[in-house]
């Protein structure tokens, strides 16, 4: 019975997720609009007064410490590395997706129950989080980071809210749902390397505050580490 349960839970996910991650009108993982050239936005006519514009004051500790951190970032970015984080963000959903899908396959193939029940297990994990991260950024509402300070320049313009993000959550649930499952260093180790260089990319290009990433973390980890005893 459990058994049963667990593969019509995992069978109305998998749908959940396709059509989440694919229906238009769901924006979480940013709908990319390049930032012109700095010339080429001074070129711009204003569309409103400069004394319109006002940015508002950190109030607290956290808030000061969020965006010290990103107006670094933005002033510390190279052509080098830029295109490498670009690739990061761009590419999530094939790690997302490729991870469970790559092992129910090969379960298929094997004919491997535990490896089938493992592919469940992380997509389950991933589309939960992606839901619970969804809801929680309509209801936060929290304004990007460029759009309450302007001196943190983004390297393109995404679209929703800022926390908690979007890259940061679904990237660690996949890898630590990976993890719970194949406690191995060589799976571990590429598993995180992998969400800590996502989350990482989301900050260096000016689209998430450090606290919008580690609550992602934490909330993507979280779900992954509840949600296995389900699969045991």
């Amino acid at each position: 019975m459990g058994n049963y349960f667990c593969r019509r839970i995992f069978k109305l996910l998998i749908v959940i997720q396709v059509f989440t991650l694919f229906h238009p009108s769901v924006k979480l993982f940013a709908q990319e609009v390049v930032v012109p050239p700095r010339d080429t936005v001074a070129a711009l006519p204003d569309p409103k007064p400069k004394s319109a514009v006002i940015v508002p004051k950190a109030d607290n500790f956290i808030q000061r410490f969020d965006d010290r951190t990103m107006i670094s970032l933005a002033l510390n970015r190279t052509p080098q590395v830029t295109p490498t984080m670009r690739f990061l963000s761009r590419n999530l959903m094939y790690g997302n997706i490729g991870v469970p899908a790559g092992l129910f396959l090969g379960g298929v193939i094997s004919n491997n129950r535990e490896m089938r029940e493992n592919a469940g297990y992380i997509a389950s994990s991933t589309a939960i989080t992606f839901v619970a991260t969804y809801l929680i950024k309509k209801i936060v509402g929290r304004p990007r980071p460029f759009v309450r300070n302007l001196k943190i320049v983004p390297v393109y313009i995404p679209g929703e809210s800022s926390f908690p993000s979007g890259h940061s959550s679904t990237s660690f649930s996949t890898a630590m749902a990976l993890s719970q499952a194949y406690p191995k260093w060589y799976v571990v180790a590429p598993a995180f390397l992998w969400a800590g260089g996502t989350a990482y990319s989301r900050m260096y290009l000016g689209v998430h505050y450090p606290t919008d990433v580690f609550s992602g973390a934490a909330l993507g980890s979280g779900t992954a580490i509840l949600l296995k005893p389900a699969f045991k």
